[in-house]
């Protein structure tokens, strides 16, 4: 049997942008790694911007520089898709509220929901906290009222946002009618 030739995919492929992110991750500035590889800034700020393609050897010199392997620079992105309403369905305690997750349910460095509530919807029926370091609250329509204590509470309307400690103690309440709002916690709850 004879192989079959291999024939190049017509991906383009951008180590570019890959090639700045560790060097700014690293804290270098362009001239420090230029000097360090033996290329000029020119070259160097020209590769990093896709306008030219190093050579191996050069790739090979850069990569040494900023500690990153060559292969690196050429993985595919993690990429998760959720189309609209497909995520799963679920109840963070909620009452009289529609949630679905609109993150990878796997996905433990952040969670992100859409909440339909109705004009009766409240969190719970006193304060309570969740197991994340930030909480935030985007309300898409409607209106809705979000305590700490009694002395402070914040009312949002559409395209309000309030981030706050989630381990603080809360609650939310719709004012009027039926309210959609995106909640985002980080990390997810599921992963403390």
């Amino acid at each position: 049997m004879r192989p079959m030739p291999l024939e190049p995919s017509g991906r383009s492929i951008s180590i570019g942008p890959r090639v700045r992110e560790a060097r700014i991750e690293r804290g270098l500035t362009i001239e420090e790694v230029a000097r360090v590889a033996g290329l000029t800034k020119g070259f160097l700020s020209r590769i990093e911007r896709d306008i030219v393609s190093p050579s191996v050897s050069t790739l090979v010199s850069l990569c040494e520089v900023l500690s990153i392997s060559v292969g690196s620079l050429f993985t595919e992105p993690e990429v998760k898709f959720v189309a609209a309403g497909t995520g799963p369905r679920v109840n963070l305690g909620g009452i009289d509220t529609e949630e679905r997750l609109v993150t990878p349910r796997e996905e433990a460095r952040v969670q992100m929901l859409r909440s339909v509530i109705s004009s009766e919807g409240r969190g719970a029926t006193d304060l309570y906290a969740v197991a994340a370091d930030v909480d935030v609250l985007h309300v898409l329509r409607g209106r809705v009222r979000v305590e700490f204590t009694a002395e402070q509470a914040w009312e949002l309307g559409p395209g309000d946002t309030l981030t706050f400690n989630g381990h603080e103690p809360h609650n939310w309440s719709v004012i009027g009618d039926e309210a959609e709002v995106i909640w985002v916690l980080v990390p997810a709850i599921w992963s403390t």
